[in-house]
């Protein structure tokens, strides 16, 4: 076949577009089966698309999905020069909203042009592992306080610091309809859905935690990035796993569950991910 004829790097970028290919057709799909009516956009739902104009990229940041890592390669790409080494970049400085520009920013116009003529891509992960990390990094560490107190203390009324909330508090807090009214959910446990409007912008590259590297590298060949920049390889052990997933699920009363299930169910089609096999639904 001809195909056997490509030297590895040319194969290997062939059998990438494929699997790209599959990933936005399949987006497609399910959003052409499930969303009756195309809204608008408005600036103000673009605030998650970080933009890149040296080299005609737009990103859509969702927490725990490498989005850190993300913005300091984004900063590398649009500082001029002035980041070499995106693990240079302090975390915190990563998320100072100042060091990049979101289409929210933009005209109109502006708006328009880069949404048809720039690449655009986003990065996703299972939807309960990640719902699993916010969880992990937000309520049972130490040092976010003042994330406890704005939420942990909503969350868990009885008590008074608020850096006690068990999962299972965590699943009813979001599955209360008071919840949804009062404000829309932290970005932290917010539906990329409803982040970053699969449906309604279309990306080019939807990459996943689970092939960070390589989708990370396809990207940045896509756009001819400088071969110097590269994307952060990850060396957290403390990742949030599976297994680890599991474990959260097992005091989840199977009504529950599916109710949780119900409330992420988009992301689990548009995304193609599985429901998980420890799931009683």
């Amino acid at each position: 076949s001809p195909l056997l004829s490509l030297s590895p790097p040319q194969f290997e970028q062939s059998s990438l577009q494929a699997v790209h290919q599959q990933r936005r057709e399949l987006l497609s799909n399910i959003c052409n089966r499930y969303t009756r009516k195309r809204r608008l956009l408005r600036p103000d739902d673009l605030r998650h698309l970080v933009v890149d104009d040296t080299h005609g990229l737009l990103y859509c940041y969702v927490p725990k999905v490498a989005c850190t890592n993300w913005k300091r390669v984004m900063m590398v790409l649009t500082g001029q020069g002035k980041y070499r080494d995106p693990l240079e970049i302090p975390a915190n400085e990563a998320h100072v909203s100042s060091n990049l520009r979101t289409l929210s920013e933009y005209s109109v116009a502006e708006i328009n042009h880069r949404l048809r003529s720039y690449l655009k891509f986003i990065f996703v992960r299972e939807p309960f592992e990640r719902l699993v990390s916010a969880y992990r990094n937000k309520f049972t560490r130490s040092y976010n306080t003042a994330f406890h107190k704005r939420y942990g203390t909503k969350i868990d009324q009885a008590l008074e610091r608020g850096d006690d909330v068990r999962f299972e508090e965590f699943v009813y807090y979001l599955l209360d309809p008071r919840t949804q009214r009062e404000e829309p959910f932290n970005e932290h446990w917010e539906r990329v859905h409803s982040l970053c409007h699969p449906c309604i912008v279309h990306y080019d590259v939807v990459g996943k935690y689970e092939t960070l590297a390589e989708d990370a590298n396809y990207i940045l060949q896509l756009v001819g990035a400088d071969t110097s920049v590269k994307f952060p390889s990850s060396s957290k052990t403390t990742r949030t796993t599976d297994d680890m997933t599991a474990q959260f699920f097992q005091d989840i009363s199977p009504f529950y569950q599916r109710r949780l299930f119900n409330l992420y169910k988009m992301d689990y089609l548009l995304f193609n991910y599985s429901i998980p096999s420890y799931l009683r639904i």
